[in-house]
């Protein structure tokens, strides 16, 4: 008798489910992919009126209803999704599968606290859903990619952000100093502020130095702006570059619906799951 794999997916319902579900190759994924995305857009268009006066006096009652539809087929999508996959909890704590949950949280929130169902706009990041439908997976790709960049880049970008906090905390202490409370300066925290709005060349304009020595110091301040702007544009692109030999596929995983696999990859990063399997013959697993 020839057992399946620990690792490839059960086969039966499950199967089925996650073929429909998490793959956009099929009719029926297709359509379920299609249909989600078309509840998703009314979901937050619907969130989006009823925040209009005018529209919410006249219709609150039904966009309410409505809202309370939408979270409950997304409630059922959700357990299906995770019934779907061999490692629910992989899932559950990936993207999207916090995006998912995002998704439904204010409705029931707002039982609790009412205006959080403002926060179901949040389900228009589940739309990103689109690129695999359109066929537009290399965009997924490259998002892949990027995210590899900004990871690795990390180390670097918080010991910048170290320094640039430290440069503004030292200006912010020296304006206090020249400038003091008559000039808007009136405290240190405050001073903070400036040092971060010039050196982040906004120039809100709410404080201004008014003493020679404060706007000799802000000039100075606002050239090493420019400096400093450049610098994390260089560390991201340095570790793009790096990050482009890779080319991740979009296949979704069995196991717990990740994607972004190497082309070549034959298990899940994520979980270990075998991404070529076949499903069970119909005859059963005896041989």
């Amino acid at each position: 008798m020839n057992r399946p794999s620990e690792q490839s997916p059960v086969g039966g319902l499950r199967a089925r489910l996650h073929t429909i579900i998490f793959e956009a190759d099929t009719p029926a994924g297709k359509a379920f992919d299609v249909a989600l995305l078309w509840a998703i857009v009314f979901s937050v268009v619907a969130v989006m009126l009823e925040s209009v006066a005018q529209v919410r006096v006249r219709h609150g009652a039904a966009l309410h209803t409505a809202e309370w539809i939408f979270t409950g087929l997304f409630a059922v999508e959700y357990v299906l999704r995770l019934a779907a996959v061999r490692r629910p909890l992989d899932y559950a704590r990936s993207f999207f599968g916090v995006v998912d949950l995002m998704a439904l949280l204010p409705s029931f929130l707002s039982v609790v606290f009412p205006g959080s169902q403002t926060l179901l706009v949040v389900r228009v990041l589940r739309l990103l859903r689109v690129f695999r439908i359109l066929k537009l997976g290399h965009l997924l790709g490259q998002a892949e990619v990027l995210l590899t960049a900004l990871r690795a880049s990390r180390p670097k970008i918080i010991v910048f952000l170290g320094t640039v906090l430290s440069i503004d905390v030292i200006m912010g202490a020296v304006m206090y100093m020249v400038e003091g409370e008559a000039h808007g300066f009136d405290s240190i925290p405050r001073s903070m502020y400036w040092a971060i709005v010039t050196m982040t060349t906004v120039g809100f304009g709410d404080i201004t130095p008014k003493t020679v020595t404060g706007q000799f110091l802000a000039s100075i301040l606002m050239v090493m702006g420019y400096g400093i702007i450049a610098v994390p544009t260089g560390i991201v692109s340095v570790e793009l570059a790096a990050a482009t030999r890779q080319r991740p596929d979009t296949q979704a995983c069995p196991g717990c619906g990740a994607q972004g696999h190497d082309l070549d990859a034959r298990f899940c990063k994520r979980c270990g799951t075998a991404l070529d399997w076949t499903p069970p013959s119909p005859r059963g697993e005896t041989g």
